[in-house]
């Protein structure tokens, strides 16, 4: 395996099935809006960061081995069968729903304390494990989604080969997907599998730094009752009304062995540079206190100034600053693609915060 890559320079694992997954829109508050995560995400970015010179790898086949550890096996033969499940039920011609879309969430309220079962019909099933209506299936959605996790594994194949910095290009992108449950775009928790996969190829301690604009409630929740995987995260404040509402807050701090392994940082809209950078800076700080010695980042760029699914307002050097930040920590690191929906500014974005890493 050659770790080659340009001085500086991240190396890039794609592969092309990362393309295949199509949502076709959104269900907000009821209403059919267009999909911001669209498969041109992956193009803008390759595009720019192969005119920066960057070195690209394809990605290689893995088993589900470390997926397994990370998702509930009934996630993961859902999303698997649920497209085909919804042709087989009639559903894309009566009423004429091409996407799966859920209807009818089995939440802790609804059973008041029976026991949660698997439901026949998918048109429920897509309920028992979705946990919004934003996120729909397609027919390239599961090829995708496990495509993005042959990437994340591939790159840290390539660290744990010796490489310092590679970045994987993932879509759909994965930090809000839990152990039994995906939504917000996210599928499978590619952040999550990288960290996991750190773990079981010898780092004792990894930590995950996530900078996407929102908080990352599934790599969260996977973790929260260990010590050996931390996780820090900077995010839109909940409370002021962005998803994933429900979880990101301060108070939020890990359970049992895992308590102080997870920090939440929650800004204010509007926060800028100067506060997001202080906000990084101490998620590195909670990095090497931890004991790292290796490094996930969830490098979300959707904080940015023209990014439509924030306020945060961070800047492209802002961007390039935080990962110089990271970098300053000096560990072997796998960055993987989570949120940042500008299209026009996407690629610049992704490119300055590598650089930074590579700094």
């Amino acid at each position: 395996m050659s770790i080659q890559a340009a001085a500086g320079r991240a190396m890039v694992i794609r592969h092309d099935a990362c393309a295949l997954h199509v949502p076709g829109a959104e269900i907000w508050v009821g209403v059919r809006t267009p999909g911001t995560e669209v498969t041109e995400r992956v193009a803008r970015i390759e595009a720019t960061l192969a005119a920066s010179g960057y070195v690209f790898a394809e990605a290689a086949d893995h088993s589900d081995d470390v997926l397994a550890s990370i998702h509930d096996p009934g996630l993961l033969h859902y999303l698997e069968t649920a497209y085909q499940r919804w042709i087989e039920a009639g559903f894309t011609d009566d009423p004429g729903q091409d996407r799966v879309v859920p209807y009818l969430m089995p939440t802790a309220g609804m059973l008041d304390g029976l026991p949660e079962r698997e439901p026949t019909a998918i048109h429920a099933a897509a309920g028992r494990w979705c946990y919004d209506t934003m996120t729909l299936i397609g027919p390239g959605t599961w090829a995708a989604a496990r495509a993005a996790i042959d990437v994340t594994l591939t790159a840290v194949d390539y660290v744990t080969a010796g490489a310092r910095l590679v970045y994987a290009l993932t879509r759909p992108p994965g930090h809000h997907a839990t152990r039994s449950a995906f939504g917000g775009s996210c599928y499978l928790n590619n952040a999550a599998v990288a960290a996991q996969a750190l773990r079981q190829a010898g780092h004792e301690r990894v930590a995950i730094i996530d900078i996407d604009a929102h908080h990352g409630n599934g790599t969260q929740a996977i973790f929260y009752d260990r010590a050996d995987v931390s996780y820090g995260s900077l995010h839109i404040d909940p409370a002021a009304g962005w998803f994933p509402h429900y979880a990101g807050f301060a108070d939020e701090r890990g359970r049992g062995i895992g308590d102080g392994a997870n920090l939440n940082i929650a800004l204010a809209p509007e926060t800028g540079d100067d506060n997001w950078l202080t906000a990084v800076d101490q998620l590195a700080v909670h990095a090497r206190d931890r004991g790292a010695s290796a490094l996930v980042v969830s490098l979300g760029v959707d904080a940015a100034q023209d990014d439509p699914e924030s306020p945060l307002r961070v800047s492209t050097r802002g961007y390039e600053t935080a990962g110089r930040i990271m970098a300053s920590l000096r560990l072997p690191t796998v960055a993987v693609q989570e949120g940042g929906y500008h299209l026009d500014t996407l690629g610049t974005l992704v490119d300055a915060t590598l650089s930074g890493l590579g700094g």
